[in-house]
């Protein structure tokens, strides 16, 4: 049974949304200078590579990421492959066969964008395609690129609707290894209380 590993390596120079913090990582011992062991601790966003948005990243009353329904984030997930060139729209998602699908994971011509710079044209879910999703009751919408969202989005509404929905989103998955088809999705966030959201450990696990 292959095990695809779809998280980003966070380190030092990793592409990151612009204005948020960058990935540090930094030595309180180290054995080199004579200490007994090794022990680092690291500065960055909540956001960092490939992560999970909480419900309260857009809303104050939402649950932290502490206190998310683990269930969303393991269980059977598709990935897509959408051959578009910037945006997820409905008649895109309406060509599709969603029966039994309760995680959908897309690939997209986004592959690759952290490694090294931040390409702000990546593609992106439109907003009658996030409330499209949401209505069929799916747990979970991730995606390869940074945001399900355009860059230059005021609203975020497409993480809005999926959010009112109950929909979980998993963003910067790494899938250039990843064919379309079914999987096992297990992507569980960091029990950080009162944050927006976390980086994940993601694999698909072939069924």
């Amino acid at each position: 049974m292959r095990i695809y590993d779809i998280s980003q390596t966070l380190r030092e120079g990793m592409a990151v949304w612009p204005g948020d913090q960058e990935f540090h990582r930094n030595w309180t011992m180290q054995i080199r200078k004579g200490d007994s062991c090794n022990v680092s601790w690291v500065t960055m966003s909540t956001h960092t590579g490939t992560h999970l948005d909480a419900p309260f990243h857009f809303d104050d009353s939402g649950l932290d990421i502490a206190s998310v329904c683990l269930e969303q984030y393991l269980g059977p997930a598709r990935v897509v492959s959408m051959e578009v060139e910037r945006v997820i729209a409905v008649p895109d998602l309406e060509r599709l066969n969603w029966e039994g699908v309760d995680r959908v994971i897309f690939k997209t011509r986004t592959i690759g964008w952290a490694e090294e710079h931040f390409d702000p044209r990546f593609v992106y879910l439109s907003e009658d395609g996030a409330e499209f999703l949401g209505k069929r009751g799916l747990r979970l919408v991730g995606t390869d690129a940074p945001s399900i969202d355009a860059f230059e989005s005021k609203t975020l509404l497409s993480h809005k609707l999926l959010l009112k929905h109950g929909v979980a989103i998993l963003e910067g998955a790494r899938l250039a290894d990843v064919r379309p088809g079914d999987y096992e999705l297990i992507c569980l966030p960091l029990r950080l209380a009162g944050l927006d959201g976390s980086p994940v450990r993601a694999i698909l696990r072939e069924l």
